[in-house]
């Protein structure tokens, strides 16, 4: 964990809360993407990322840096808020609003990339779940292996293995140009 960051903790669990700030600003992009791409859907994604961050506030006390990242704690956090929300829903989220197309960039260019992210999610939804979730940690998020073992509860090699075995999987289904786009352009 970078010093600054463990003082930024520091000054936030000796009761200086505005600190707090420049972590929310530090993840809040990774913790969304993670969210949304559990979800499919702007709105919830939105939601328990706040629902995350508030987590994360109040319980920042109980923060030990001793026992892994801060980023390996909130990450278990965004998990954790993840699969409270499919409990109390009980039910799979379109992606149908993933995507706001009313701004004034190139539309056509964005349908597709819409289009290319409704084509990967379907080879991603065939995964098992925890091959997904490696998957996602580790391309979207650029995490390493050792968090994606912390955040999962699974030994460094288990992740690797399980990393490995969902990249043969999809490029045994899925097409060579959907695949480099989900390891170069989706990144």
């Amino acid at each position: 964990m970078p010093e600054n960051e463990l003082k930024i903790i520091k000054g936030c669990q000796n009761g200086n809360l505005e600190k707090f700030r420049l972590l929310y600003d530090a993840y809040i992009q990774k913790i969304y993407r993670f969210i949304y791409f559990k979800t499919h859907n702007k709105e919830v994604a939105e939601d328990l990322t706040s629902v995350t961050f508030i987590k994360a506030l109040e319980k920042i006390n109980k923060f030990d840096p001793d026992k892994g990242s801060f980023a390996n704690w909130i990450y278990q956090i965004a998990r954790n808020t993840i699969i409270d929300h499919y409990r109390a829903s009980k039910s799979h989220l379109d992606i149908e609003d993933a995507w706001d197309l009313n701004d004034d960039t190139d539309i056509e260019r964005d349908v597709d990339f819409k289009d290319k992210i409704k084509e990967v999610e379907q080879y991603l939804k065939r995964l098992k779940p925890e091959q997904r979730d490696v998957v996602i940690m580790r391309v979207w998020q650029d995490m390493p292996y050792s968090e994606i073992a912390k955040i999962t509860g699974k030994s460094e090699a288990n992740s690797r293995m399980i990393f490995s075995r969902a990249v043969s999987t999809l490029k045994k289904d899925m097409p060579i140009s959907l695949l480099l786009y989900l390891f170069l352009i989706m990144k």
